[in-house]
């Protein structure tokens, strides 16, 4: 599998400002990719990296095995991008937004086509000038311009924002269909529910440095579970199988021949079943993982090896 987006020591300073500290990161063809960070943590000045909007300090980017620097609207013309902030014509139609996009580049036919269905699944109101739009009506306009030329990349700047519910869950189902059609998708969140539902692979960013990258799979077995089981044990010989398994969990007598297991469960799902099968189990119920508690852990991990 191809490497679609590489970056190599990669920095960005503002001034006196670091915005990018050494920034190293690979990102696979036909993935999705995720970057969660909270606001200032770096990500918009990556993606702005990535597409030479922005000149790094130091290091190296390579999009699609070019480098962006040089490559010109070339390389553009394969990328497809929703800024965080999207500036649109307030005077000009959403109508005339799709069609000056579509002759922007290479099928402007194909891409006019597709821009006007992707208006209809998103139910954009296209006859009035844009500056009657509401924030969540421009937001679906910069989504469909990001996609109607079904490009090899997609770089998305919180998509989601502005943006209700339902519409939230089409666009996350354009993403996956992007991605099952061959693109990669490479796009940015503070929402670790939304990264949690599309992403294959997530990043956490802080203050311009990479704390975290792991498939999500492996994101969400290092996330801590709510526990509770009940048992028909004695508390004693049940504190005494936990200690022995390692695990950190409460019991206490519950009725009158009954002990109650309760505590947060970290990346040890294993060991509790093989634990609780030496014992007499009545009832097991075992949380989601708190993947937002996760990176807060991660967040905080961070920011105490800093003060060091």
């Amino acid at each position: 599998m191809s490497t679609v987006i590489s970056t190599s020591g990669l920095r960005k300073d503002f001034g006196q400002l670091r915005a990018l500290d050494d920034l190293t990161l690979e990102i696979p063809q036909g993935s999705i990719f995720g970057l969660i960070g909270p606001n200032g943590a770096g990500k918009t000045t990556l993606m702005r990296v990535l597409l030479d909007i922005l000149r790094p300090t130091a290091g190296t980017v390579s999009v699609l095995g070019e480098n962006p620097r040089t490559a010109g609207a070339a390389l553009r013309n394969r990328i497809g991008y929703l800024p965080g902030e999207l500036r649109l014509d307030p005077a000009m139609s959403g109508r005339d937004h799709l069609r000056f996009w579509a002759e922007l580049g290479d099928h402007p036919v194909a891409a006019h086509e597709e821009a006007l269905q992707l208006a209809v699944q998103l139910d954009v109101r296209l006859t009035e000038p844009t500056r009657k739009l509401s924030k969540g009506n421009k937001q679906k306009l910069g989504i469909i311009q990001a996609f109607m030329h079904r490009p090899e990349l997609v770089i998305l700047d919180e998509p989601t924002s502005g943006l209700d519910p339902l519409v939230q869950q089409q666009v996350l189902g354009l993403i996956s269909g992007a991605r099952n059609g061959g693109a990669t998708v490479f796009l940015s969140s503070h929402v670790m529910s939304e990264v949690e539902q599309i992403a294959d692979t997530a990043a956490v960013l802080n203050r311009g440095r990479l704390v975290s990258v792991a498939p999500m799979h492996e994101l969400r077995a290092s996330a801590a579970r709510r526990i509770r089981a009940i048992v028909r044990d004695d508390s004693s010989a049940v504190i005494a199988v936990l200690q022995r398994f390692g695990l950190e969990l409460r019991a206490a007598a519950y009725g009158a021949d009954e002990t109650a297991i309760t505590g947060v469960l970290e990346g040890k799902a294993k060991v509790l079943v093989t634990a609780l099968a030496e014992l007499d189990l009545v009832s097991l119920v075992i949380a989601e993982p708190d993947l937002e508690e996760r990176v807060l852990d991660i967040y905080g991990a961070n920011r105490a090896n800093g003060a060091k």
